[in-house]
C-alpha cells in the first residue's frame, strides 16, 4: 500500500467504515476491507502520536512568547 498523508489515510479509514456499516459488500471483501481498515487506524495512531511529541507550545513571558516542547504523557503513566 502506498503511503498516504494523514488526510488522506483518513478519509479512506472512514469510506471503509461506512462500506462496512452498510453491510452489502461479500464476505471476502469485507475481510479485505477490515483488514485494510485496522491497518490503517494503526498507521494514522502512529503518524498522531509521532505529531504530538514534536508539539511545541507558546509560553508567554514578560518578553514575548517562547516555545517550549510538548511533554506526551502516556496513559500507563501515572
Amino acid at each position: 500500500m502506498e503511503k498516504l498523508s494523514f488526510e488522506e489515510g483518513l478519509k479512506r479509514l472512514e469510506d471503509i467504515v461506512e462500506k462496512l456499516e452498510k453491510g452489502e459488500v461479500p464476505l471476502e471483501e469485507a475481510i479485505k476491507l477490515y483488514e485494510e481498515g485496522m491497518k490503517l487506524a494503526k498507521e494514522l495512531k502512529e503518524k498522531l502520536d509521532e505529531i504530538e511529541m514534536k508539539v511545541e507550545k507558546l509560553m508567554e513571558t514578560d518578553k514575548g512568547f517562547r516555545t517550549e516542547e510538548f511533554h506526551h504523557r502516556k496513559e500507563d503513566e501515572d
